[in-house]
């Protein structure tokens, strides 16, 4: 079952997360008071909108409530972040992720109820959009372009299997290169190595094979 989320705020992180959110194939609405950019995003997101979040009627009528995640990426107006943030959570807003500018806004954002604070010098936008969209995925590390290192937990499907009988490298393309185990490290485990349920597994691949593999085993 599709996710669905929002995105307010199209600049650079902002854009990068509704981006990756779409390539990932969850519903996603793109809002944003310049037109301009929600124009960019018309054919990206499933949905494209000119709205100002700080007007309370605007969020109720695009019915943000329903949605399973939101994230609040607005730029450089932290009264527009924070006001927005409390009108979300005021609404009962599942799940707020929201960009903060500096420390003294993040404890803001905390204290109205934000569940999730980011700085987005630490957290780009791909390495959240993955996390946003499995519960299982820990962290997500680009190590180029199109290559990455993703830690997982081992959900129900994955857990009791041995790395053979999952066969990740011929079926995805992937490689388990380590596993976490409580306080033990695993490092290029053998075939036969049996996963346990919320193993962490280090996955290194393609962006475009680790998404197969996410969307067919952790879904």
């Amino acid at each position: 079952m599709k996710k669905e989320f929002a995105v307010i705020g199209l600049g650079r992180f902002g854009g990068s997360i509704c981006r990756e959110l779409a390539e990932q194939g969850m519903e996603v609405m793109a809002i944003d008071t310049d037109e301009i950019r929600v124009n960019e995003f018309a054919l990206i997101a499933s949905h494209a909108v000119v709205g100002d979040t700080t007007d309370e009627s605007v969020v109720k009528s695009l019915g943000i409530r329903n949605f399973d995640h939101v994230i609040v990426a607005i730029g450089d107006n932290i009264q527009a972040s924070i006001l927005t943030t409390l009108i979300l959570k005021e609404l009962g807003v599942n799940k707020v992720t929201v960009k903060a500018q500096n420390d003294y806004h993040e404890k803001v954002l905390k204290k109205i109820g934000a569940d999730v604070v980011v700085h987005p010098e630490r957290d780009m936008g791909r390495r959240i959009a993955h996390k946003l969209v499995s519960n299982n995925v820990l962290d997500y590390l680009e190590l180029s372009d199109e290559h990455s290192i993703v830690e997982i937990v081992a959900n129900e499907r994955l857990g009791g299997h041995s790395i053979i009988d999952l066969d990740v490298r011929a079926k995805y393309g992937i490689n388990i290169v380590a596993i976490k185990r409580r306080d033990e490290i695993i490092v290029s485990p053998q075939a036969n190595e049996a996963i346990k349920y919320n193993d962490v597994l280090i996955v290194i691949g393609a962006d475009n094979d680790i998404n197969r593999f996410e969307k067919k085993m952790l879904a």
